[in-house]
Parts: structure tokens; sequence; C-alpha cells
């Protein structure tokens, strides 16, 4: 089966999906383009579609990789190379489809970008609590880093949903699930200050259910907090993208470095499973390493 004859499959294919299967244009187009350079491959190596093994497409995904295709990029590439082989074995074309027991490439999981210790102190320093936006603002961040909140969250926040005499916050995260918080020392006294001072001086008498609020006399939106905790990073130095999540990230990394329960952790993020936090043991077994490797004197040969 030369050349010509596995292009003319490849257009049968293409027919297929476009009359039969309905699929958009831009997916057909995406689909052809990785068959295509498949077959082409094949045709440099002179095989022919009918004889293609298991181990010759695994070869052809590993050269992908090597060429630094990433995981997401081959494993759409291996799914048209399915579905060009899936078609052609119930055509008849081809006896058996060699992609039918591959697995999909899996893709690494990111790590959570947080702060470092020194970022944070520096972000809640940023933020002059003589003033009243910034007293405020303070309040605002050194809450979202000692309870881990979304941003959602936190904008949502009313003044009855935080309990200053015990030291929790009640939040209702994803799926309306209520949770409670606890807020640690310093946010306290931080909110505390607010309410006293800072809150009444925006409010200016009006009955307003929001904890956090805005010289309009109204909540925050979440695009007016991520610029105010940009301005924050930018006075502060951080030079890395700084989102309200990013604070979250670090909550969770902070704690689970100092030897916090992970069950714990899971409860006070709000996550429904257990293995959304455990990304963040990942990030401090990293950080472990790194550590270990630069600091430990056996740990490199040489």
């Amino acid at each position: 089966m030369g050349g010509r004859v596995q292009t003319d499959l490849l257009d049968h294919w293409v027919t297929y999906l476009r009359a039969e299967r309905n699929l958009a244009a831009k997916s057909v187009e995406a689909y052809a383009t990785d068959v295509r350079g498949y077959l082409e491959e094949l045709e440099r190596k002179k095989l022919q579609v009918e004889s293609v093994t298991r181990e010759d497409v695994l070869e052809h995904v590993a050269t992908l990789a090597r060429q630094g295709l990433s995981p997401r990029s081959r494993a759409r590439h291996l799914a048209a190379l399915r579905g060009f082989h899936r078609f052609l074995e119930d055509e008849k074309l081809c006896a058996k489809d060699p992609t039918e027991d591959l697995d999909t490439p899996k893709s690494a999981k990111k790590l959570p970008v947080f702060l470092t210790l020194p970022e944070v102190e520096a972000l809640l320093a940023a933020a002059d609590e003589r003033t009243v936006p910034g007293c405020r603002d303070r309040a605002m961040i050194q809450l979202l880093y000692a309870t881990g909140l979304r941003v959602s969250e936190l904008i949502k926040l009313k003044v009855q949903d935080v309990n200053l005499r015990d030291g929790f916050v009640v939040t209702m995260g994803k799926g309306s699930k209520e949770r409670v918080v606890p807020i640690g020392r310093l946010a306290k006294e931080k909110l505390e200050a607010y309410l006293a001072t800072s809150r009444p001086a925006l409010v200016k008498g009006a009955q307003v259910a929001a904890m956090f609020v805005t010289p309009r006399r109204a909540g925050f939106s979440r695009m007016g907090f991520w610029k105010l905790l940009r301005r924050y990073a930018l006075k502060a130095g951080i030079t890395k993208p700084l989102s309200p999540h990013k604070l979250r990230h670090s909550f969770a990394t902070h704690l689970l470095e100092r030897g916090a329960d992970l069950r714990a952790v899971q409860a006070m993020l709000g996550h429904a499973d257990l293995s959304t936090t455990q990304i963040y043991t990942h990030v401090t077994s990293a950080r472990l390493k790194a550590v270990y490797d630069k600091h430990h004197p056996r740990s490199r040969v040489g």
C-alpha cells in the first residue's frame, strides 16, 4: 500500500469525520494534520498502514516526545491515530487496530505557585495601616493568608460570618457547602482594628452587610481585589505573578511544611476530594529534596 493509497485512506477518513461524525471543521483539520504527519513518517520508514504494529505507534509517539511535543498534544495526536486505525478496522481495510491497548500520555500536574514566608511578610507590610484603606487592605490580605479562603468567599464574607470572640469565620464554599475556618491571632487583631476604625469610616453609618467595603459602601468585586493585591505585590517587590489563589496555595503549603494534618488542611480549604489537597504534599516534598540536595555534604558526587 503506497503513499498515494495511504493518502486516499486519509481522505476517506476525513470524509467520514465530516459527513457521519459531523465534527467541527477545526477538529477535522487538527485530526487530519496529525494523521498526515503520522503517514508521512510511515512512508519514510517504508511501513504500510495495514502492517503497523503497536510498537511502531509507540515509537512514533516517542518521537513526538523527543521533538518536544507536550503530553497534552501527544494525547490529542494519539486520539487522532486511534480514530483513524479504528476506522480502518471497521471498514475492514486493516485486520487489527494497533492503538487498541495504548495508554494516553499523562499530563504532568503543575505544582502550585506560592509565596515564601519573607514574601508573605513583605506583602502584609506593604499596606499602610495608618490610613483607612490601608487598615482595611491589611485585614483583607491577612485574613486571606490566614484562612486560605477563595477570593469569591472573601469578598462575599459578611460581618455576621466572623466570630472574633472564638476566632473563626463561617464561609459557604463550592456546592453550597458551609465550613468553619480558624483565623489565627494576627488576623483576629487586624480584623478588630478594621472593624473598630476603618470600616465605620467607610460605611458612614449605612447598614452594609459585606465585611469588606469600598468607599462606595459596596463590597469588592473579584477584579477589584485582584488589582488591589497586585498593587501591594509590586510595592512589596514581589516579581512573580500574584493572584488571590496563590495566597491560598501559600496557606496550604506553609501549613503542611510545618506538620499540619492533610485532612485538616483539606477541611479548611473546602476540598471535596483529598487528592486535590495532596498536590501540596508534592510541593513540600520537592522543597525538602531541593534543600537536601543543596545542603547535605553527601548529596552530590564529586
